[in-house]
C-alpha cells in the first residue's frame, strides 16, 4: 500500500498493514530544513513545491501539507482593504499586523471573491497543483488553512472575540459562518478541478483553554460542519486539529463531520479511543515540544510505542505529534517518530 491508501484507509475506520503516521503542518520545520523562509517561497511557486516535495522525501509522514504556516494570508486576502497586512518573521509563520473586523457591518464589506486575487494564496494555490502533480499519486496531498472559527477570531482579535461570545453572540455566529463560507470559496477550485481530495483544518481558537464545551457545541462545531457537508459532497475528506485539552467534550467530534481530528498532547488518549472507537478516525499526540524536542530517539520511541499500544493497534488510528513541530527539532527524532510507526505491522 502506498503511503496515501494507508492513511485514507485508517480515515474509513480501517485497519491498514502498518499504522499510519504523519505529522501535522510541518512548514516551518520544512522551511528550515530546506534553508529558506516563507517570505522567499511566498511568491515562488516552483521553489515552495520543490520544498514540499523535498521534505516529503526527508519527513516521509503520510500526508504532505502545502501552505503550511501561511493561513493567516486568507484573512488579508479579504481584509485588506480595511487594514489588514502581514508581518514575516525571522522564524515561524507569517502574523497578521492587526485586527479589522469590529462589527457585523464590516463582515458586508469583505468580498470573498477576491481571495483567489491574493498573490500569496495563489501561489500557495499554484504549488499545491504542482506538488500533486509529483508526488500526488504516493501521498495524501492536502492545503492548510484555519478553522472557521479561529479565523474569524484571527480578523476580529482574540481576546474581543471571546468576549463577544457572551456579549454578541449573534457577530460570532455571523462572522465563523462567513468564514466557512470564505473557506469553502477558497478550496472550490483545487477540490472541483480534481487536484485536492483532502482539506487540512487547524482550528486551535476553539481550543478546550479557551472555550467550554457548550460555548464549543454552538459557536464552533456549525461552521465546521459546514465546510465538512460540502467536502464530502465533493467526495473530499477533513483533517482537524484543536489545540489544547477537549477531554470533556470527545463526543462532539463524529459531529462536525471531519474524517480525523487530531489530538493535543494534553488529551486522555485512552479516553479518546473508548469514546471514538468504530465512530472515528482519531491521531495522536506525541508532545511536539515535551517529547520530540527535548527528549532523545530512544525517549522519542518509547512514547510513541506507548501511544500505539493504548490506541493504535484496531485501525482508524494516525500516529501524530500533538500539534504543529517546532522548526528545532533533530531529524533523528523526526525520524525515530516515524520509523516506529514504518515498522508496526497492525
Amino acid at each position: 500500500m502506498t503511503p496515501r491508501e494507508i492513511i485514507l484507509k485508517a480515515f474509513e475506520m480501517g485497519r491498514p498493514e502498518r499504522v499510519p503516521v504523519t505529522v501535522f503542518g510541518g512548514g516551518m520545520w520544512s522551511i528550515k530544513d530546506y534553508g529558506t523562509s516563507f517570505e522567499e517561497l511566498s511568491l515562488n511557486s516552483d521553489k515552495m513545491a520543490d520544498m514540499c516535495v523535498t521534505e516529503s522525501g526527508r519527513i516521509r509522514s503520510d500526508v504532505v501539507y502545502v501552505g503550511s504556516g501561511y493561513n493567516n494570508f486568507h484573512a488579508v486576502a479579504v481584509g485588506r482593504a480595511l487594514g489588514a497586512g502581514i508581518k514575516f518573521r525571522e522564524i515561524g509563520a507569517p502574523d497578521l499586523t492587526g485586527h479589522f473586523i469590529n462589527s457585523e457591518d464590516d463582515i458586508a464589506k469583505l468580498d470573498t471573491s477576491d481571495i483567489h486575487k491574493d498573490p500569496v494564496v495563489k501561489t500557495v494555490m499554484d504549488a499545491t497543483r504542482k506538488v500533486n502533480e509529483k508526488i500526488g499519486k504516493e501521498f495524501l496531498i492536502t492545503m492548510t488553512c484555519w478553522g472557521p472559527f479561529t479565523l474569524a477570531a484571527r480578523m476580529v482579535g482574540e481576546e474581543t472575540f471571546m468576549k463577544a461570545i457572551f456579549k454578541k453572540p449573534s457577530f460570532v455566529e455571523k462572522m465563523a459562518d462567513f468564514c466557512a463560507d470564505l473557506l469553502i470559496r477558497l478550496y472550490d477550485p483545487l477540490v472541483s478541478e480534481g487536484t485536492l481530495d483532502c482539506l487540512s483544518i487547524a482550528d486551535p481558537t476553539a481550543s478546550g483553554d479557551l472555550i467550554n464545551k457548550k460555548q464549543m457545541e454552538r459557536f464552533a462545531v456549525p461552521p465546521l460542519k459546514k465546510v465538512t457537508d460540502w467536502a464530502r459532497s465533493k467526495d473530499a475528506h477533513t483533517i482537524l486539529h484543536i489545540c489544547g485539552d477537549t477531554s470533556d467534550r470527545l463526543e462532539l467530534f463524529p459531529m462536525t463531520g471531519a474524517s480525523t481530528i487530531f489530538f493535543d498532547q494534553k488529551v486522555d488518549i485512552k479516553k479518546a479511543k473508548e469514546v471514538l472507537s468504530g465512530r472515528m478516525c482519531f491521531g495522536g499526540n506525541i508532545a511536539p515540544v515535551h517529547v520530540l524536542l527535548n527528549k532523545t530517539a530512544d525517549e522519542v520511541e518509547q512514547a510513541c510505542i506507548e501511544v500505539i499500544e493504548i490506541a493504535g493497534k484496531d485501525g482508524g488510528f494516525v500516529l501524530v505529534p500533538g500539534c504543529d513541530i517546532p522548526p528545532t527539532i533533530p531529524y533523528e527524532n523526526l525520524k525515530r517518530f516515524h520509523d516506529v510507526a514504518f515498522e508496526w505491522r497492525l
